[in-house]
């Protein structure tokens, strides 16, 4: 029992590890750390597969909570269980809890500071240019089919236009309607193809 407690330590606190440093290091929110994720967890370590970094993306969204912080429970459940799952979503909430904790305390000092503003300014941009990596990323690994690309092409529409026109249409609303569609269009597939099994 201890050797096999020792055995998984190091994982554990590779999963600690790697999810505090997205968490430490990254801004702008859930959306932001999806690519920096994928490059820890799929191409560094390969604890999950592209395609399950597809899901899990999905999956975080879909659900309540946090992003990187579903994604990182995720990961970590997947290679620890309920251990790892703890392990991970710590380590990417702590930093951010610890700096938002300091900032807090000097919130009015903190934003005096020119430079800090500046940052501020440069930070917005590597954002921005972070969730544009992360959607090309997922828009990439999208099934080549006409279903999936008209879906995403739909709503990349509709967000657009919601933008421009400033009308008050919920991003999960698009979720809940993307999904019908896709339920429907199954349920369609499966009731012919059941007809065709039946017939002589």
């Amino acid at each position: 029992m201890a050797q096999e407690s020792k055995k998984q330590m190091p994982l554990l606190l590779s999963l600690f590890w790697q999810f505090a440093k997205i968490g430490l290091f990254t801004f702008g929110g859930g959306l932001a750390m999806l690519s920096l994720i994928e490059r820890a967890c799929v191409e560094k370590k390969q604890w999950i597969t592209h395609d399950e970094m597809l899901e899990v993306t999905v999956l975080a969204e879909a659900t309540p909570g946090p992003i990187a912080v579903n994604a990182a429970t995720y990961v970590g459940y997947k290679k620890k269980g309920f251990l790892g799952a703890v392990c991970a979503t710590v380590g990417v909430v702590l930093p951010s809890f610890l700096v938002i904790l300091a900032i807090s305390v000097f919130f009015d000092r903190f934003l005096e500071i020119v430079w800090v503003r500046h940052a501020f300014c440069g930070i917005k941009i590597a954002v921005a240019l972070l969730i544009t990596d992360a959607g090309v990323r997922l828009i990439r690994k999208l099934p080549k089919k006409p279903l999936p690309l008209l879906l995403a092409g739909g709503c990349f529409a509709a967000m657009l236009l919601t933008d421009i026109f400033a009308w008050s249409v919920s991003s999960l609303t698009l979720m809940l309607a993307a999904g019908a569609v896709s339920a429907a269009v199954f349920a369609v597939r499966a009731l012919k193809e059941k007809r065709g099994g039946e017939r002589p």
